[in-house]
């Protein structure tokens, strides 16, 4: 999972749901000099605000193109996110169990996305920023999880039978939520075009009181950078 020096144009797949760290991960992969081809996920979520960040950030980083993949998560539900009937927690982050923010398999979902359009384009790369710091209770953040995928997906396409080396990256995944921000800052990311709020509105303004929030904003003040988010009134 080690980055290259420079990518010289390699196409790689980005997976971008419009939130901070996503597009943090983004302006990375362009960094090292990968042609980035963003895809996001229509999934049955609580709010479409962020697939309409996910454009904006793709526009304004320069994807070479950004795809919106429909899924039916809400179908089966299991998570806050998912199903309405249960509440988004506004009581901050325990360490100790896992969120009911947690999706069931849905990075797993992402990922097999990612992996057949990475196969298509002949890309041997695939950015995703999971982290596993500030969501420590997340099974599908953690290191052996990303590791694990990397080595089916090496197994389980003709590229890698032929003898590509998929490689999935995961640059934010030891990094706090201030050094995820000092990173995008310096690499020119305009935070106040991501939308990271578990329950934001129709207009992208956030709740300022879901984990997602408290996260976000503590990451802003432990930076000591200006939090561009929009709040809409209590």
């Amino acid at each position: 999972m080690t980055d290259l020096n420079h990518a010289n144009g390699k196409p790689a797949v980005i997976l971008l749901s419009g939130g901070l760290d996503s597009a943090t991960c983004l302006a990375i992969a362009k960094n090292k000099g990968f042609t980035p081809y963003c895809l996001s996920f229509d999934y049955g979520q609580r709010h479409n605000a962020e697939l309409k960040a996910a454009a904006r950030v793709a526009a304004a980083l320069g994807a070479a193109e950004h795809r919106i993949a429909r899924i039916d998560l809400a179908a089966f539900g299991g998570s806050a996110l998912t199903d309405a009937s249960i509440a988004v927690p506004e009581d901050g982050v325990h360490e100790d169990e896992i969120p009911v923010t947690y999706v069931p398999a849905r990075n797993t979902i992402m990922l097999s996305f990612a992996l057949a359009w990475a196969e298509v384009l002949k890309a041997d790369d695939i950015y995703i920023g999971v982290n596993a710091v500030d969501y420590s209770g997340y099974p599908d953040c953690r290191p052996e999880y990303i590791s694990a995928f990397q080595a089916m997906g090496r197994l389980a396409t003709k590229v890698g039978v032929e003898g590509a080396s998929l490689t999935i990256h995961t640059p934010l995944i030891r990094l706090t939520k201030a050094e995820i921000i000092e990173t995008g800052t310096a690499l020119g990311v305009d935070y106040s075009l991501t939308t990271t709020c578990y329950q934001a509105d129709d207009e992208g303004r956030a709740c300022g009181v879901c984990d997602a929030c408290r996260l976000r904003r503590a990451g802003f003040d432990d930076a000591g950078i200006k939090d561009p988010t929009r709040y809409r009134a209590v």
